[in-house]
């Protein structure tokens, strides 16, 4: 590779936790004399993806606005695989960079399979060994993995599922994990939140940062779960909630209606990343079916309960920082309700935390690593 010519790396984006995590990853290449990087959105989320994408500065290069109303995973994997290919033929990259388990992670993989194009898997070896949950996010990274060519592993158990897989050991680098690269990152720029309805009102009382979004907790589950908050609410009157709530219509109707009229509950919109930061950071306690939120919880030492039944980050709970509690109303208050009132136990909990998934250089590794492979592998720069 000439000096002058340096590797064009097409890093694909589709929904919000995508654009989070593979922000940092982009500002690295960005800072590297070797990379081209090229920010392609799908738009599986819209507006919540540039949301995300703000605080670090970005704006994707090309945007293929694939969202549409109740969009079927039928059209979103159609729609990425023959969209990302025609960015793929144009632009003509010597790699691809794909995020975790999205139908736009695993679309685009097979779109860069197709040509015969390196892809490299970012947060790549997570398992929960049941292909329903999350759905469809276990087939997603499954699929994922088959098909690509370097393996960025989180945690070196993230490696060892990837080397019972059969994967090339010359192949993965264990990175940790770019969420908590772009967590501190914001840490460091974020001291008051930027919604109104944050601040003043959980400036100096607890609160509960509740989010849930999975397919599987849709219907009766999330029921269960906004139950349980409401009588956490009640049992305890200095406590408040802070709901940043999914945009899908039934998550919203059923968050809703047994909230709504809680004058303690703040139901929002998703908050901006720099917010969704601070209010990590001030909450007493997490409750979440989100992978990354156990990941960033972590990171900031804060308890937090997941709301799920099994998870592919175990490390969470090795870690001491995660409690499976599953969709349960019992379960859920028995947990939450003990660290709320026993502050001893809280305290052991937190004093437990570890940080397994990363030291906040996963994407300084992961651009090393690329470099030093596509160097090796004789693959020259960009056409222009």
């Amino acid at each position: 590779m000439s000096d002058l010519t340096p590797y064009r790396v097409v890093c694909v984006v589709g929904t919000r936790p995508e654009a989070i995590k593979m922000a940092p990853v982009v500002l690295a290449l960005r800072e590297d004399p070797r990379f081209e990087p090229f920010l392609l959105a799908t738009g599986q989320h819209a507006q919540m993806l540039y949301q995300a994408l703000e605080p670090f500065g970005l704006v994707p290069d090309v945007d293929l606005r694939i969202m549409k109303e109740k969009q079927s995973l039928d059209y979103v994997t159609a729609s990425v695989l023959e969209k990302v290919g025609e960015v793929l033929d144009r632009w003509t990259p010597r790699a691809i960079l794909v995020h975790g388990d999205t139908t736009t992670t695993m679309a685009a993989t097979l779109a860069g399979f197709y040509r015969h194009l390196p892809v490299g898997h970012v947060e790549a070896g997570l398992r929960s060994r049941d292909m329903g949950k999350p759905f469809p996010e276990e087939m997603n990274r499954v699929v994922t993995d088959r098909l690509s060519s370097l393996w960025f592993a989180p945690t070196e158990g993230s490696r060892d599922n990837l080397l019972g897989e059969g994967v090339r050991e010359d192949r993965i680098w264990v990175t940790g994990n770019t969420v908590i690269d772009a967590l501190l990152w914001t840490r460091s720029r974020v001291e008051i939140p930027g919604d109104p309805a944050l601040g003043p009102v959980l400036g100096n009382v607890p609160f509960l940062l509740v989010t849930a979004h999975r397919r599987e907790s849709w219907g009766a589950p999330l029921e269960s779960i906004a139950r349980s908050v409401k009588e956490l609410l009640d049992r305890h009157g200095d406590l408040h909630a802070v709901v940043p709530m999914h945009r899908n219509p039934e998550v919203r109707e059923i968050l809703r209606r047994h909230l709504g009229s809680e004058e303690r509950a703040i139901l929002c919109d998703p908050l901006d990343y720099p917010d969704f930061v601070w209010a990590m950071s001030r909450a007493r306690l997490i409750l979440s079916d989100s992978g990354g939120v156990q990941e960033e919880a972590s990171a900031l030492r804060k308890p937090v309960l997941i709301l799920r039944e099994v998870t592919e980050r175990p490390e969470a709970l090795t870690s001491g920082s995660g409690i499976l509690v599953g969709t349960s109303e019992e379960r859920i208050l028995q947990t939450a309700g003990g660290l709320l009132q026993d502050s001893a136990a809280y305290e052991t909990l937190q004093q437990r935390c570890g940080t397994p998934f990363g030291d906040g250089k996963a994407s300084e590794r992961i651009a090393e690593a690329l470099g030093t492979f596509l160097t090796q592998s004789g693959i020259k720069g960009c056409r222009g």
